[in-house]
């Protein structure tokens, strides 16, 4: 099975050079290859009267470009090519597209801009198609480009990026000039995502998203090391553990949720009633005097142990009979909660989900980091994560790789939460999930999903695959809550209701 990998500019780089050498096949025939695929997601896009307006670069992006103007030429569409070649300097491959291009009979309107350049008029009606820099850029646009990159932006047509919009870069975008990237309204990227493609903060840029396949070496992605993997089902199909015909719930695992202040009693709720859902056996949930009647009208089939005050969680409880701990939603912030969850996480030895305000509380008490327990779960979304950290993130990429440090250095499993959630491993790799839209950002889905993830390590799964098949499962309940009932309508019960849909769903999976 081809797990999903998300590679690197220079890994990019290195597929290209192996497909060459190993398929084999010649450089400027797999870019025919990729305009050929290029050009008919272009044809999709816009009908044959469209004018089109290609800009092309000096490198291979920009010979995609004029490769892709000439296939559209010789379809009968009306296409005027700009080739700019500032420094005299072309690729090899663009320079024999370039060539080819000017003995394209049907390619009338071909301009190669050396000096000063009269950029056409772009009216509503006009398609751009951006084929200025792609995945090889390593530094913000200079020269003329960032003015030619705000006219495009500024005017109303329609712009369609090759690979990548130029100006963006392929991992990080920390300290580029934002103003001078391409806003695409459809990225024709090929082959795979790219690792800045998953970040919220980068969508403004890239529009809607298309992967071409083509067809580049099998091989060489199967036997090259990512740290970046895109979770999928048959991924996850693989991790699902059966169940026994006879077995009882003493033998499906007994977890204990500590959980809900006075006034939060509904994330004590959602999370109980997920962590039950998603296969337990066994549940307590400790929570404080004034939630009693409401948890045990609301979730009937778990046990309650009562706080010995009314309205916070105040002492540590025993936890040694557990076989998973999930703490944090709902719970407040006081002092003496503080208190209490520092002397919880280290006493318990069973795995332990820690989320909402849990890591609030870690925010506030940094020196206590350096004291988790190794193979603690944290599940934060990027406002809890920036509390944890002693300054605040720029961006999303400085955030996820101060999430990965912050794994590696206290051996914990870390779920940065966002459309692309991700998983970052004590090791050092990022596992995102491909599940989940946009409905579910509503109150109380965290709390979901700390209770899923606290009922698959009672269940038995080791935390590595409960992250993992947590999220996933998470996303999934909400793509099939939100085929029902709509994204607008969404509510963090309705994941809860559609998780047994999820299983079933993951279950009918065939595997490779």
């Amino acid at each position: 099975m081809l797990r999903m990998k998300i590679f690197t500019s220079t890994q990019i780089k290195e597929l290209d050079k192996y497909t060459i050498e190993n398929e084999p096949i010649k450089s400027i025939d797999l870019m025919e290859r990729a305009a050929k695929a290029l050009t008919l997601a272009v044809i999709d896009e816009c009908s044959i009267s469209t004018p089109i307006v290609v800009f092309a670069g000096p490198g291979n992006n920009g010979g995609d470009a004029l490769a892709v103007s000439r296939m559209l030429a010789d379809r009968g569409y009306n296409v005027s090519t700009y080739l700019f070649n500032i420094n005299n300097k072309l690729s090899d491959d663009c320079m024999e597209n370039k060539q080819r291009a000017m003995d394209c009979k049907r390619l009338k309107n071909f301009t190669e801009v050396t000096k000063e350049f009269d950029p056409p008029q772009l009216t509503a009606n006009t398609v751009v198609i951006d084929g200025l820099f792609g995945t090889g850029l390593v530094k913000p646009l200079e020269g003329g480009f960032p003015s030619l990159v705000k006219y495009i932006n500024q005017s109303p047509c329609k712009v369609i990026s090759i690979d990548m919009p130029s100006g963006l870069m392929a991992e990080s975008n920390t300290y580029n000039s934002h103003s001078s990237i391409i806003r695409a309204d459809v990225t024709l990227t090929l082959q795979m995502k790219k690792l800045c493609f998953l970040f919220s903060d980068i969508q403004q840029y890239i529009g809607r998203l298309k992967v071409l396949d083509i067809r580049l070496s099998k091989e060489y992605m199967q036997k090259t090391h990512s740290n970046y993997t895109m979770l999928e089902a048959r991924d996850v199909k693989a991790m699902l553990m059966p169940r026994n015909d006879f077995v009882h719930k003493g033998l499906m695992g007994h977890a204990l949720l500590i959980a809900g202040s006075y006034g939060m009693a509904g994330a004590a709720v959602l999370a109980a009633r997920a962590c039950l859902r998603s296969g337990a056996g066994k549940l307590t949930v400790h929570t404080p005097k004034k939630n009693c009647d409401i948890m045990q009208m609301a979730v009937p089939e778990a046990v309650l142990e009562v706080d010995y005050e009314d309205a916070f969680f105040s002492d540590a409880v025993p936890a040694e009979h557990y076989d998973a701990l999930g703490i944090g939603p709902g719970l407040g912030q006081v002092e003496n909660t503080a208190i209490a969850l520092s002397a919880q996480l280290r006493r318990t030895q069973a795995p332990i989900v820690a989320d909402a305000d849990a890591i609030n509380i870690l925010g506030s008490h940094k020196t206590w980091l350096q004291q988790l327990p190794k193979g603690l779960i944290l599940t934060p979304h990027p406002k809890e994560f920036d509390r944890l950290c002693e300054t605040r993130s720029s961006d999303d990429y400085e955030r996820l790789m101060k999430a990965v440090d912050m794994a590696v250095r206290l051996q914990v499993f870390i779920i940065l939460k966002g459309h692309y959630t991700a998983l970052c491993l004590p090791e050092g790799r990022v596992v995102f999930n491909s599940t989940g839209n946009s409905g579910m950002a509503t109150a109380g889905s965290g709390d979901v999903l700390t209770g899923i993830i606290t009922g698959l390590l009672a269940r038995g799964y080791h935390q590595r695959e409960a992250c993992q098949l947590g999220m996933y499962l998470h996303g999934l309940a909400g793509d099939l809550a939100a085929k029902e009932k709509g994204k607008e309508s969404l509510m963090a019960s309705d994941l809860i209701d559609f998780l047994p849909k999820a299983f079933m769903t993951l279950e009918k999976i065939e595997e490779d």
